[in-house]
């Protein structure tokens, strides 16, 4: 809202109040004293300007229009604050609990309402009608706070929707860049590496092979090891597993990774703290070892120093060498591409971190990166305990500032007995409420139902306790709760609760013997009746009855109230009236929660469809990507490190480091196509289960917990057919993940792919259902849904069509 709204509300209430007073007394005659209207005036003004700032401090507007109403109220006559006192403090009140936390908010209603009871102490003494003062100003300052807590979670709830929106239109277009990149990187990293130590160390066997012969032999086993090496991790490189496997801890890896330079005669000293798992470590260890790889290839038997330390705020990693030692021969130069330095620096920045690099003072060189530490990760902002402390003082010190003038106090004579105030009961029975609203989620029928009993006590209350004031107050508290828990159902918050037990645990759509024309009948049942009855079937019977209740039982405890007072109208017509009173209230909240639960599930809806329909393009063009690269591997780099391979068991070491440096060429040639484009339309092709760690990557890039697990009795190739849907399956389920962490495992066993999915609630709604069962369905494949949003799928892999012009 901009500064208008905000003196628009202040201003509407200054005209509620001078309609109330002085206008109605003007409008019987009565014409107040000119004092009288300066002290409201003054009052009025100072009011409307601390609310036209309440967005910006609403602690102290809503302190400054407490004390001004208060002072205000002494001298004008009843009435003259009635407006501002009450609607005005409340409007200050339930701006506080939007702009500031719970705890500022529970000790202002707290605060405030002592306070005020305190202040009428001192001025009027001690009276039967304290308790239900305090009732019904703690109750309108309740809600008011309430209200302002829900709209501040509101706000957060719809910020954060948008949040994940932007960040999974950012990842749709940044997730194909990522895979290239990703891709593009660890062909670096693995072939550089690798096949430079195989030039290294053969290039250093034929130096000393008259001095050394036994190195030659060593260096061809290298190279052999070496070239299947390579082989397997660009064939991890092409389809990388969708979850972590079993790695040592970073630190050990690191230390292997010094250890392996170490063996190719390189004087590596190190210091390295303990890492955690993730960004960070990945991070380090990559920085770490291509700063080694340049320093074997550029200046190698150079002293080298590798530094890892992991603080609170932020880890260094230092590779620092010296300069080469004089006559070294230098058997790497030329091999690099010249992206060494690019791809630390993305590292670094990747893990929300720098990287710097230069020579030294003594003709060496260095690689600084500094990443995130312990602490680096955004945590929400914390409230010092003194800042809390001081917020408590303050408050006591506001509370207790009514009863400094004892003088003023005047205590009234007190009537002696054992009578029970209708204060008191009033303040038991909104206890009451109040519990049976918080158990309403959890207990939804004996919440409503023991809000329908207390509705009944209202009016003894008021008897036992001889309440005099307005006989429609007591019985609107209670019809107020019961419009909260009625709203509540009809926006679907407490639906779940009431509606337990109806859901269906086995669906089945297998396809029978007779083929595809038995599939629609075996499909049919499960995908309509068992659908509706997954919808809530007892909100027709359960619902109404809830209404009925509830208008009943409110209008019977606001008649005995009526009743029980005296009244000229004819009991018919009191009954009429309560009734249609209580229906026009429970109708409004019904009305008002059903139209709420619309807009909040239509909007949930559109947002989900944008959430699935973008990371699907994402996967997409990401698996292309993949696809394409890995196309131009078979003929590259893998073709010539089968070739090193092969020279290196034939024993002949000077062709082997050739043909490493040809890998080398032909590693650096696809490096540069990498970067020339991106797939075309026509090269899309569909998505299988070995791009399941980009569906993974891309849901965990906006915000949602996925962790995905294959078994080894997945065999390595699946039917195309199974393969596709077995995919689109997991993408079906996994866009429906909340915010609970979620696992997918795939398994195989008895000629079948199963796919078990935890963690995902709703799975079992019936659009979910639907498109699962569709997928199965088709190749005669099983569909259970289970407790706490366990789904279970099964595909037949015997008999299921192997196409391979499926795939395009």
């Amino acid at each position: 809202m901009n500064r208008t709204d905000d003196r628009l509300l202040p201003v509407l209430l200054i005209c509620a109040q001078a309609v109330v007073w002085p206008g109605a007394a003007l409008v019987r005659g009565a014409v107040p004293p000119a004092s009288a209207l300066l002290v409201a005036a003054l009052v009025a003004g100072v009011v409307t300007a601390a609310l036209a700032l309440r967005r910006v401090r609403p602690v102290a507007t809503l302190v400054v229009v407490a004390a001004a109403c208060a002072l205000g109220a002494g001298p004008l006559p009843a009435g003259a604050m009635a407006v501002l006192g009450t609607a005005g403090v409340a409007l200050a009140l339930f701006t506080a609990a939007i702009e500031r936390d719970a705890f500022t908010a529970v000790l202002c209603v707290v605060a405030l309402a002592v306070w005020q009871l305190l202040q009428g102490i001192s001025l009027h003494g001690l009276s039967d009608r304290n308790g239900l003062d305090l009732v019904l100003t703690s109750v309108l300052y309740a809600a008011a706070c309430g209200a302002g807590l829900l709209v501040r979670r509101a706000r957060r709830a719809r910020k954060a929707a948008e949040q994940l929106l932007s960040r999974a239109e950012s990842e749709r277009h940044r997730l194909p860049a990522a895979e290239r990149r990703r891709m593009e990187r660890e062909l670096h990293d693995v072939s550089a590496h690798h096949l430079t130590a195989v030039v290294v160390t053969a290039g250093a066997a034929l130096g000393l092979r008259d001095r050394r012969p036994e190195l030659v032999q060593e260096a061809l086993e290298f190279a052999v090891e070496t070239g299947r090496e390579v082989t397997r991790a660009l064939g991890a490189v092409r389809a990388p597993a969708p979850s972590r496997e079993d790695l040592p801890s970073p630190e050990k890896r690191l230390l292997d990774l010094v250890a392996g330079f170490r063996r190719l005669d390189q004087r590596v000293e190190c210091e390295i703290d303990s890492l955690p798992d993730g960004a960070v470590a990945e991070a380090a260890y990559g920085i770490v070892r291509e700063a080694l790889t340049n320093v074997a290839r550029h200046a190698p038997g150079a002293d080298t120093r590798v530094r890892v330390r992991y603080g609170d705020t932020r880890t260094d990693v230092v590779v620092t060498s010296a300069a080469p030692p004089a006559g070294a021969a230098v058997h790497g130069a030329g091999l690099g591409g010249g992206r060494g330095q690019g791809f630390l620096r993305s590292r670094a920045r990747e893990a929300g971190g720098t990287l710097t690099t230069g020579p030294t003072a003594g003709g060496g060189w260095e690689v600084r990166a500094v990443l995130p530490g312990r602490t680096a990760a955004p945590v929400e902002r914390s409230v010092p305990p003194s800042y809390r402390l001081a917020q408590l003082t303050a408050a006591v010190g506001l509370v207790v500032q009514p009863l400094l003038p004892v003088l003023v106090i005047r205590a009234e004579d007190t009537p002696s007995g054992t009578r029970v105030s209708a204060g008191v009961l009033f303040a038991l029975l909104v206890a009451a409420q109040a519990v049976a609203l918080l158990w309403l989620r959890r207990a939804p029928r004996a919440s409503h139902g023991i809000l329908f009993g207390l509705a009944l006590l209202w009016p003894l209350a008021m008897a036992t306790g001889d309440y005099t004031g307005p006989v429609v107050l007591p019985p609107a508290l209670s019809l107020l709760a019961t419009c909260a828990a009625l709203a509540a159902d009809a926006a679907g918050t407490t639906a779940g609760p009431l509606l337990a037990g109806n859901r269906p645990r086995l669906l089945l759509p297998a396809r029978t013997a007779a083929g595809p024309s038995a599939a629609g009948p075996a499909t049919g049942p499960a995908a309509g009746p068992s659908a509706a009855g997954n919808r809530p079937r007892l909100l027709l019977p359960v619902l109404p009855v809830l209404i009925v209740a509830a208008v009943a039982a409110h209008a019977a405890a606001a008649t005995a109230a009526v009743l029980d007072r005296g009244t000229t109208v004819p009991v018919w017509a009191v009954v009429a009236g309560t009734t249609a009173a209580a229906s026009l209230a429970v109708g409004a909240a019904r009305w008002a929660g059903a139209l709420h639960g619309r807009r909040d599930r239509a909007a949930r809806g559109t947002r989900e469809e944008r959430l699935a329909s973008w990371t699907e393009e994402a996967v997409r063009d990401a698996w292309a990507e993949r696809r394409r690269i890995a196309a131009g591997l078979e003929t590259t780099v893998l073709s010539r490190t089968a070739d090193m391979v092969a020279e290196a068991e034939a024993g002949r070491l000077d062709v082997t480091a050739e043909r490493a440096r040809e890998a080398l060429a032909a590693m650096r040639a696809l490096l540069d196509t990498v970067r020339e484009g991106e797939a075309g339309p026509e090269l899309r092709p569909q998505p299988t289960l070995q791009a399941l760690d980009l569906l993974a990557h891309q849901l965990r890039a906006t915000g949602r917990d996925v962790e995905i697990r294959l078994t080894d009795r997945v065999p390595e190739r699946l039917p195309t057919a199974v393969d596709l849907a077995a995919y689109r399956a997991a993408e079906t389920v996994l866009a429906a993940v909340g915010e609970e962490p979620a696992v997918l495992e795939l398994d195989s066993g008895d000629g079948n792919l199963t796919l078990t999915v935890t963690g995902v609630p709703r799975a079992a709604d019936p659009g979910v259902r639907e498109r699962l069962i569709t997928r199965v369905s088709a190749l005669g494949g099983t569909l259970t849904t289970g407790p706490q949003g366990t789904v279970r799928l099964g595909l037949p892999l015997a008999g299921a069509p192997d196409n391979e012009e499926r795939e395009r």
